[in-house]
């Protein structure tokens, strides 16, 4: 995943960094909140690690900032300052947890990738769609019980379609994720990756799972049976329905899900609005000295 830290202290930014890479996330480093909203407008983030005290406002400004444009990228605030109130207000503000320094790293990526499953709905740490299970914990698929042989980048594609099963992902997502920025190939990668996905997972006996082009948009995973055990058209005859039915089929046979965070902006007046808030901030400290 994409994880934005914004962090005003550098060796802190430094130590989150490198516990995120070694879980094989992809971190990019805000020092301050203004930095931090360049940064979510031009990329796709999957998650912030939040920090209160910054050069340039109290960090729950941002986390408001965010909610207030509907964004429902997860915020795990981790913060030096262990006071009641203040844990009260980040949540309040819209994080969706609050990590106090010093910490393990493993609660750290414990507390991340519990709020990003429920972000997307879901409360357990196993995904399952169809005859596969996907273990977000332990980085498996599995079928029928099974584990499936697959990449590190095969699987966070797996975990990436899990998560937000029945939502369509744009190439431009997945690279995303795959790269966090750096060093990204031609999006025609992803149509490679895809094909290989699929022939693995039908080599190993994949039933009721569908990974689905949605030709100009991207791809998205399907159940290829609904609950009440109807079948849900195959890739093959998807293609002969009209695009605007695709989006109904999926809603009819699928759980809700929320809105994903990527390709969404702010708007201009909210930026306005911020902007002029951490002018009076400064205004008033000045007039206080």
């Amino acid at each position: 995943m994409h994880i934005l830290i914004v962090e005003d202290d550098p060796v802190v930014a430094d130590v989150l960094g490198m516990t995120l890479e070694e879980a094989g996330h992809f971190p990019s480093i805000a020092h301050t909140i203004e930095v931090a909203l360049a940064e979510l407008r031009h990329n796709d983030i999957d998650a912030f690690l939040l920090d209160i005290n910054l050069p340039d406002g109290d960090g729950t400004r941002l986390a408001r900032l965010i909610r207030k444009n509907h964004l429902p990228v997860p915020i795990l605030v981790v913060s030096g300052n262990a006071g009641i109130d203040d844990k009260i207000n980040a949540l309040g503000a819209g994080a969706d947890g609050y990590l106090t320094k010093p910490f393990d790293r493993f609660e750290l990526l414990a507390n991340l990738d519990a709020i990003v499953r429920r972000t997307h709905g879901h409360s357990s740490a196993t995904v399952s769609v169809g005859n596969m299970e996907v273990d977000l914990n332990r980085h498996l698929a599995l079928i029928d019980g099974v584990q499936v042989p697959l990449t590190a980048k095969e699987f966070r594609i797996v975990e990436f379609l899990a998560l937000r099963k029945g939502s369509v992902l744009s190439k431009t997502a997945f690279l995303s994720h795959l790269y966090g920025g750096l060093d990204e190939p031609e999006p025609k990668i992803i149509d490679v990756f895809m094909c290989k996905l699929r022939r693995k997972l039908e080599l190993a006996g994949a039933a009721g799972v569908n990974i689905d082009t949605v030709w100009g948009q991207g791809y998205i995973l399907r159940e290829t049976h609904s609950r009440d055990g109807k079948a849900i058209p195959t890739a093959t005859q998807i293609t002969s329905i009209a695009e605007d039915e695709i989006d109904a089929v999926a809603r009819a046979t699928l759980p809700r899900q929320r809105p994903a965070a990527q390709n969404q902006m702010f708007s201009e007046d909210s930026l306005r609005e911020f902007h002029e808030e951490t002018l009076a901030e400064q205004n008033m400290r000045a007039d206080a000295t």
